[in-house]
């Protein structure tokens, strides 16, 4: 029975032991069939790299030939910039046009930090965007905080956990200074210490402050260009690169403005060199979970609204960008992105920084995980790894692609089937969102094409319905002229002009009226200006020359009186009243030819506030040279000196002028009196010894000073006209003319002064207003702030959109032309 038992065992051992063999034998196999598939997709993917590498090098010399056999390759070159052009435009447009811009891009989210820009670089093949400089000092906790639980990194390697003593050795190591009695350590230094923090580029301030739209496409040259420039960066040359990322760091700042952090204005540039896959992408802003100090306190929620917004276009593939250095959990972005696309039909997930995970993780199926798409709450189309960077901000993209190859070359992830090899790579996510991005477009281009079609039709009917170009030619408007002309005018007019154009329309209207001002004759701006300077100073020389100097009652002693108040008056204030008066008639005599444009049968009323802004503009800056009014001083002295009239026909203008006068006086006086003027009648009063009060002066003024003086002025002015003889005589005692004499003098001065004004308005002011004018127009062409406000109505936002929406359908059924000849 012993015996028995034991054969049973020792036959069960050998089974046993056969079993254990086989499986081992099998095992070997397995390993041996792994390695050998691991070693020819390393095979293939050289291959690939060699046969690209060809490929790039025929289609540049293909590129650089003028010949007629590339016509086809250049509507490839060219469709992807076609295709850029639209969503350009798309840009510009007003959302509150209510056409949804659905049109296929690449928006590019993650993570502030996670690598999403330089992902895009790696497809770019360029270093295009700042980097960040900065140094960042971090507490002896948080250094703590940043260890693995079972030691650290030092150049981003695993080392065993060494205390005090080695800790501080690796700090220094990583760049890191430290000083005694336990100190904060700071990083000095970018590199292999940003390994150490699990945070490549993450301890400077956010530098994708926009978003940023790349368009990639085919070419000879790997050359980068704005939108808005004509200048060419080549990629190839460091100083050129160092250049480009200064433009976009300052773009960038510019378009943040309001004390915000953030921009939603598009910077738009296009890339182009041999091998690039074709396609548009958009940069967005980092997501962040906290608002620092040096940002708007809005900013958190800023970036997630302009993220929500780009993913949620139906056609807009989304490249959520994942740092694979940092726990899952922390992840902000994948619950987003799980939001915007619930069934994950349009988004690509992309595992960034896979060999720091690699090294930090200490269960490896936690990135299989993230990779089949089974640790996420989120969908995606395909899931990517890559590898975009060891943390020097100065490698170059070869040496990076170099290094990711290794690297997964090496990596336990690819050898244990962890990862398939069309999962990894940049190169190979490049391909796949290429090849995701036209399938997209060609999807849905038509289906926008027709909603653009749709909306240019219902903008077209409004404006036929709302604005007709014969709408207004009715009866009443024609009864004086043909019915084909005025329509011919109004269609003309109602032609759908947008902003800009309806502005270099009011430009030419304006300074056409500025051209009307040299028809003016000199008469009558003489007489323009003799009216002005009259009505201004009419006032001065009936109270503070003409009614004191009658009041003396003696016509020698009025003489003397004139005199000496004439020369006060024109030494101190007639100079500049006169300029005044000049001024104010050049402003008239403009403002009177806007007036008799706004009365012709084709004016539009559209440009009227416009044209009120500038022209007030215009005057406000506008000034009369300053040696206008000591040119007057003089001339006016000479003139008012002289007081002999010389013939009859003289005398009798300026007793038609005292008429004139004194009638419109009587006519404009008030029948009150002001205050001051009350103080005064009263104290002359007292000074009589008679009292009356304010009443009894108001009562008594009217009748006393516009019957009294005024018609006795315009009765000695009736008596002099047959005085001129004694008066040329000098038998002034036999008639008392002399106020005739002072209106005479004041009528010379009054001609003299129109006359220089009306030479210097001719010849300077004129000029001088119509360049100022011009100086407003072009502040103005440039101010589309001042534009929407002074160019207003239903009328101009139709024309606006309807242009819009035409260029866009165009440059569209172009595109969509030139994609159906390359398919």
């Amino acid at each position: 029975m012993h015996v028995c038992s034991s054969v049973c065992v020792q036959v069960a051992s050998e089974k046993v032991g056969d079993e254990r063999k086989r499986m081992e034998t099998l095992q070997q196999r397995i390993d041996q069939l792994q390695n050998e598939l691991i070693q020819m997709q390393i095979k293939y993917q050289k291959e690939m790299e060699r046969l690209e590498k060809e490929n790039r090098e025929l289609r540049k010399q293909l590129l650089l030939r003028g010949s007629n056999k590339i016509a086809s390759k250049k509507v490839k070159k060219s469709l992807i910039d076609m295709y850029s052009d639209v969503l350009d435009e798309l840009s510009e447009y007003d959302s509150s046009y209510n056409t949804q811009d659905h049109l296929p891009r690449v928006v590019v989210v993650g993570d502030q930090s996670s690598g999403k820009t330089s992902v895009l670089e790696m497809i770019a093949q360029a270093r295009i965007f700042p980097r960040k400089r900065s140094t960042s000092k971090i507490t002896s906790s948080s250094f703590w905080k940043c260890l693995p639980r079972n030691g650290f990194f030092i150049r981003g390697k695993r080392k065993k956990s060494l205390g005090d003593k080695g800790a501080k050795q690796g700090v220094e190591t990583l760049g890191f200074t430290t000083t005694e009695k336990g100190e904060d350590p700071t990083i000095i230094g970018q590199g292999d210490a940003e390994c150490f923090l699990g945070h490549p580029r993450g301890a400077g301030e956010m530098m994708t402050r926009a978003p940023v739209k790349v368009t990639l496409s085919e070419g000879p040259y790997h050359i980068a260009q704005f939108r808005d420039s004509a200048r060419e960066f080549d990629l190839t040359k460091e100083s050129d690169l160092a250049e480009l990322r200064r433009e976009v760091e300052i773009r960038m700042k510019n378009s943040v403005r309001d004390g915000k952090t953030v921009s939603n204005d598009v910077i738009s540039m296009s890339v182009k060199g041999p091998g690039l896959q074709r396609m548009v992408l958009v940069d967005l802003p980092g997501i962040i979970s906290t608002v620092t100090s040096d940002m708007a306190s809005d900013t958190r929620e800023a970036i997630k609204q302009m993220s929500q917004l780009y993913m949620s276009n139906p056609n807009a593939i989304i490249l959520c960008i994942q740092d694979g250095s940092v726990d899952a959990e922390r992840s902000n972005v994948t619950d987003l992105v799980a939001q915007m696309d619930l069934q994950g039909k349009r988004t690509i997930f992309v595992l960034t920084k896979v060999d720091m995970a690699e090294e930090n993780l200490t269960n490896p199926e936690r990135i299989k995980k993230i990779l089949s798409g089974q640790l996420f709450p989120m969908k995606a189309l395909g899931y990517f790894a890559v590898v975009t960077g060891r943390g020097k901000k100065d490698d170059s993209i070869q040496s990076i692609k170099d290094y990711e190859e290794q690297f997964f070359s090496n990596s336990r992830l690819f050898k244990d089937g962890m990862i398939m090899s069309s999962q990894v790579t940049t190169r190979n996510l490049s391909l796949a969102v290429s090849e995701c991005f036209w399938k997209m477009v060609r999807e849905t281009v038509e289906q926008q094409a027709d909603a653009f079609k749709a909306t240019r039709f219902n903008l077209e009917t409004e404006w036929k319905n709302n604005f007709p170009s014969y709408g207004d030619c009715t009866v009443q408007v024609v009864v004086r002229q043909t019915v084909d002309y005025w329509c011919k005018i109004l269609n003309t007019r109602l032609r759908e002009l947008d902003r800009d154009e309806l502005f270099e329309k009011a430009r030419g209207e304006i300074l056409d009226e500025i051209i009307n001002l040299s028809q003016v004759s000199p008469k009558e701006w003489e007489e323009l200006l003799m009216k002005k300077i009259w009505d201004k100073v009419s006032m001065h020389v009936f109270e503070n020359i003409y009614l004191p100097a009658a009041q003396t009652g003696n016509p020698g002693t009025f003489n003397t009186a004139v005199d000496i108040k004439l020369k006060q008056w024109a030494e101190q204030q007639l100079p500049q009243k006169s300029v005044e008066s000049g001024w104010e008639g050049l402003q008239t005599e403009f403002q009177r030819f806007m007036e008799r444009a706004k009365k012709r049968p084709e004016h539009d009323d559209i440009f009227d506030l416009l044209k009120t802004a500038v022209v007030d503009e215009a005057m406000r800056r506008h000034s009369w040279e300053n040696k206008a009014s000591e040119m007057l001083r003089v001339i006016q002295l000479n003139t008012l000196e002289d007081r002999s009239v010389n013939d009859k026909q003289h005398w009798d203008s300026a007793v038609k002028f005292l008429e004139n006068s004194v009638k419109e006086k009587l006519q404009k006086h008030p029948p009150s009196l002001s205050y001051d003027e009350l103080t005064t009648v009263r104290k002359n009063l007292q000074r009589s010894s008679v009292e009356v009060d304010n009443e009894y002066i108001r009562e008594t003024w009217h009748p006393i000073y516009r019957r009294h003086f005024l018609k006795q002025s315009l009765a000695r002015a009736y008596d002099c006209r047959k005085g001129y003889y004694l008066y040329h005589q000098g038998l002034e005692t036999e008639v008392d003319c002399a106020d005739v004499v002072l209106f005479w003098r004041i009528q010379q001065m009054l001609k003299v002064t129109a006359n220089a004004l009306r030479q210097q308005v001719m010849n300077r002011e004129a000029r001088r207003l119509d360049k100022e004018i011009k100086e407003v127009l072009e502040d103005y062409s440039q101010d589309m702030e001042k534009k929407t406000k002074l160019l207003t109505g239903r009328r101009v936002v139709l024309a606006e959109e309807l242009k819009r929406v035409r260029q866009i359908q165009e440059k569209l059924e172009e595109f969509i032309q030139a994609l159906n000849h390359e398919k």
